[in-house]
């Protein structure tokens, strides 16, 4: 079976956005996917502001709607955590009960970015230390499926835009839709 996957992330803030939206079609492509990607470069045609937001919602809602699974890049983004856009996009693809794939290009723990963060202003904060790749709640989403977080396995850290470690969570992909009727 061939599977459609949404390519959610915050790839669509990179600059060369498009032609990395490319690269990413094309891995899925090779592995037997039919990657799709949200992006809005027609967004801007709407003559307000209100209404490039909310077109840009609705088409990537409509994208969700027809993909079966969710490949997301959890790459921490503005911050310790995945890009916020990104979290409710798998959210929606949990309460759909569709599969959530997920991938961050960092190895480092949340606790530990977080600890960076807060800094000592905030030591007597409690932080999730459970050494985990995210936030527990992204984690059990991205576990409810059977599938862990892709890491890079060489323990560096890569850009917000590599690709190897994406691949990695598109070669699970395949191999989940290969077992499907």
């Amino acid at each position: 079976m061939t599977g459609t996957a949404y390519l959610a992330g915050p790839d669509v803030f990179l600059p060369n956005a498009v032609a990395h939206a490319a690269k990413k079609v094309e891995i899925c492509r090779r592995l037997g996917l039919r990657g799709l990607p949200p992006l809005n470069e027609d967004a801007g045609a709407a003559p307000t502001e209100l209404e490039v937001w909310q077109a840009i919602y609705e088409k990537d809602v409509a994208i969700m709607e027809k993909s079966d699974i969710i490949i997301a890049n959890l790459t921490p983004f503005a911050g310790a955590s995945a890009d916020a856009g990104t979290l409710i996009e798998v959210g929606w693809f949990l309460g759909k009960g569709k599969p959530i794939f997920g991938y961050s290009n960092t190895p480092e723990n949340f606790e530990s970015r977080m600890r960076r963060q807060l800094g000592a202003r905030h030591a007597d904060l409690g932080i999730e230390g459970f050494h985990l790749p995210d936030n527990l709640m992204i984690v059990g989403a991205v576990h409810s499926g059977g599938y862990p977080i892709f890491l890079p396995t060489d323990g560096k850290a890569r850009g917000l835009d590599a690709l190897d470690v994406f691949e990695t969570c598109v070669e699970a992909a395949a191999r989940y839709f290969a077992k499907q009727p």
